[in-house]
């Protein structure tokens, strides 16, 4: 998997502060781009991850919390800055369970916004990758007939070979060769294998 280049995206409808981050956390190893509100930002976004998303939460028009809202609601799940001059413990609690990663208060301290942003870009590379490869075991389990998902089913939960034989009422050559073509679509060369692919997709799921 190649390494994509992060980016930053600042949103604020106040020119200093956008100013002020925007030269900051240039000096970060990612590309950086700013917005005055969130509405200009939710046009221009094309979907570029690994990202970082520091935002203002009180603007006119979108606030930064319905733009969390918003993101949550389109699935995107983006490392997500809070900073704001009106800090209260329901404004805290709303942005924190929306996804934010950290909520700073204006005037923002510059080592605490620069680190804020470096981390939000490594939590969410992580993140990116890991749903990259979630995406991937979709696509092969989804490339599965249903007989062969019903035996990776079983695989999964332990039964031999015969125990899967006498669910599915076929004989234990049939069942040995749904068993190799799933262990050939999933490309997996372990039972563990398996099933930590299937957890994987099940936690992403829920």
């Amino acid at each position: 998997m190649s390494e994509q280049r992060g980016i930053i995206y600042v949103v604020d409808d106040d020119e200093q502060i956008r100013k002020g981050a925007s030269v900051l956390l240039e000096t970060l190893d990612a590309d950086l781009v700013a917005f005055d509100s969130a509405e200009s930002f939710l046009e221009a976004y094309d979907g570029r991850r690994p990202a970082c998303l520091v935002t203002d939460l009180c603007m006119l028009g979108m606030s930064g919390t319905e733009l969390q809202e918003h993101l949550h609601s389109l699935g995107i799940k983006m490392s997500v800055v809070v900073i704001t001059a009106h800090a209260s413990t329901a404004s805290t609690v709303r942005a924190m369970k929306n996804g934010a990663f950290t909520l700073l208060e204006k005037p923002c301290d510059p080592n605490a916004l620069w680190t804020a942003a470096r981390n939000g870009l490594e939590i969410d590379k992580d993140t990116y990758e890991q749903e990259l490869s979630c995406m991937s075991v979709r696509e092969r389990l989804d490339s599965l007939t249903n007989k062969e998902q019903a035996v990776l089913e079983c695989i999964v939960v332990g039964d031999a070979n015969k125990v899967i034989a006498r669910k599915m009422d076929v004989s234990i050559r049939t069942v040995e060769n749904h068993r190799s073509r799933v262990f050939s679509k999933m490309k997996a060369d372990s039972v563990a294998e398996l099933v930590r692919m299937s957890l994987m997709v099940e936690q992403e799921g829920s």
